[in-house]
């Protein structure tokens, strides 16, 4: 039997040495689901200058008291309607001059008001400083807006949950309710609320509390239908975890995209709905000020005064278009099959 030749260990060589083991070395960092949300986010500028806008706009609300020049109810009427002025600047529009009869005239130096006192963005009829009274009607707009937020954490997201955890005739009997809701036009709520109550933030609250809810829970419902199909949720089921467990421990977490990206399409629309409510007059009462109060005010006088009306529209512009703007790169935060970033 011919025997096999030996080869010499000195023929053989290393081939996994530490050059090839830095290469098989994984070049980025491991993320979690959150940063990687964070990641994308952080990509979109759209939403990172909608994001930073809202914050301002938050923090100015939130420190009203500190950044407000004026009291907003404080009434002059000598100081009334004044033109914007930012300060001795001489910048059109921002000067305090005002066409009186073909002629630009000092509106400030005609009222006589000091020099050291100026009105950024001017006075309303009453006299009262609008800088101030849209600094506190934002933030009274917000409150609004977060308080129907809260409507919809407390009471859309547990109604959903249970309905597609449930299933079956408990289902069936709470969607007829959300039916019956979702078929109450708003406004005749609001109506209905004032004759119980009076005019202002509770009513709109409480308006808000009894139909705006809806979409929050129909959403989470047709999540939670296809999340209690998955492997995990049966795996602890079948290892006897609770309902409840299984619905703060799994499926909450997992239901939490729809959560955030509803919410910030809840903000706009309770915001609109509380400036639409004040406009025609039956929403917050005078003198507190909200962004419809101010439009509705400044719509009067449009004609001859735009500034009233415009500094507030654009406000409430701003607000709508970010939170938008922001939801939807939210939306593809949490959904990276949406778009490629």
């Amino acid at each position: 039997m011919e025997q096999i030749p030996q080869i010499p260990k000195e023929k053989f060589k290393l081939v996994h040495n530490d050059n090839n083991k830095e290469q098989e070395k994984i070049g980025t960092p491991s993320l979690t689901y959150m940063q990687d949300v964070r990641r994308r986010l952080f990509k979109n500028k759209v939403a990172v200058v909608c994001l930073t806008l809202l914050s301002i706009i938050l923090l100015v609300s939130i420190f009203a008291p500190i950044i407000a020049p004026y009291n907003p109810n404080a009434q002059q009427v000598t100081m009334s309607n004044l033109p914007p002025k930012l300060g001795n600047l001489n910048i059109p529009g921002m000067n305090g001059y005002q066409n009186m009869g073909g002629h630009m005239v000092d509106a400030y130096k005609q009222a006589g008001v000091s020099g050291s006192e100026v009105h950024i963005l001017g006075t309303d009829y009453l006299g009262r400083d609008l800088l101030s009274r849209i600094i506190y009607g934002t933030r009274l707009s917000l409150v609004v807006a977060i308080l129907a937020t809260l409507v919809d954490l407390l009471i859309g997201v547990p109604y959903g949950i249970v309905s597609g955890w449930k299933g079956g005739k408990t289902d069936t009997f709470m969607q007829r309710i959300v039916e019956i809701v979702s078929s109450i036009p708003n406004l005749i709520v609001v109506i209905l609320m004032m004759i119980i109550l009076k005019p202002g933030l509770t009513s709109i609250v409480i308006a808000i509390a009894i139909t705006g809810w809806v979409t929050m829970a129909r959403l989470i419902r047709a999540q939670t239908f296809q999340l209690k199909e998955q492997e995990y949720i049966l795996a602890a089921r079948t290892l006897g975890e609770s309902s409840t467990k299984i619905a703060t421990k799994h499926l909450i977490p997992n239901l939490s995209s729809t959560i955030i990206i509803q919410t910030m399409f809840t903000i706009p629309n309770a915001i609109f709905f509380e400036a639409f409510l004040s406009f025609i007059g039956i929403g917050i009462p005078a003198p507190n000020a909200s962004l419809g109060t101010l439009l509705s005010d400044g719509q009067k006088a449009f004609r001859f005064l735009p500034y009233q009306m415009w500094a507030p529209a654009i406000i409430l512009s701003i607000i709508m278009i970010a939170t938008n703007l922001l939801g939807d790169g939210l939306r593809d935060a949490f959904d990276p099959q949406s778009s490629e970033h």
